[in-house]
């Protein structure tokens, strides 16, 4: 299966706030690519730089969602499935963006790694920091790249828990 793991961080209530964004594709099994980028949200007001410590400064020199989403959804090219911890937060994140910058977003099915974490491995609470404690997998919580790395990391390890039960 290959597939891409996505989280975004924003910089507001509103869904189309994105201000970064870390994808990690995964085909076979093994991790391909990386990519991490910050975006300059549609309105100046930063509520949440206190979880991820991003501010106007550090975006207002980037580009929009709109013009950098072309290059990273191209990783989206042949893979079964998007996922996320907390899929649907991510998903509506990515709806909004497209929706405000006039793209369609993906025709892909969306996994959520909170669901796996809970039902797969039977880790409780499935909060993203203890499902990474809990499987010693490293993370730098609210860094968008670390995020969608952990959220790949879980997929592999439901991935082979799942194998293993079915063997």
């Amino acid at each position: 299966m290959n597939f891409v793991a996505i989280d975004f961080e924003t910089a507001d209530y509103g869904r189309d706030s994105a201000c970064a964004v870390g994808m990690v594709r995964v085909e076979d099994g093994v991790i391909t690519h990386r990519k991490h980028r910050l975006i300059r949200p549609p309105r100046p007001d930063f509520i949440f730089t206190y979880i991820h410590g991003i501010t106007w400064e550090d975006v207002a020199g980037e580009p929009e969602f709109g013009e950098v989403w072309a290059p990273l959804a191209a990783m989206l090219d042949g893979v079964d499935f998007l996922v996320a911890h907390n899929a649907p937060f991510d998903r509506g994140v990515l709806r909004a963006c497209c929706a405000e910058a006039g793209l369609d977003d993906p025709d892909l099915p969306w996994e959520c790694t909170v669901r796996m974490a809970r039902r797969i491995l039977k880790i409780k609470p499935a909060t993203l920091d203890n499902v990474c404690r809990t499987l010693d997998i490293e993370l730098q919580h609210h860094q968008a790249l670390s995020d969608a790395e952990a959220c790949a990391q879980i997929v592999l390890r439901a991935q082979s828990a799942d194998a293993d039960r079915s063997r």
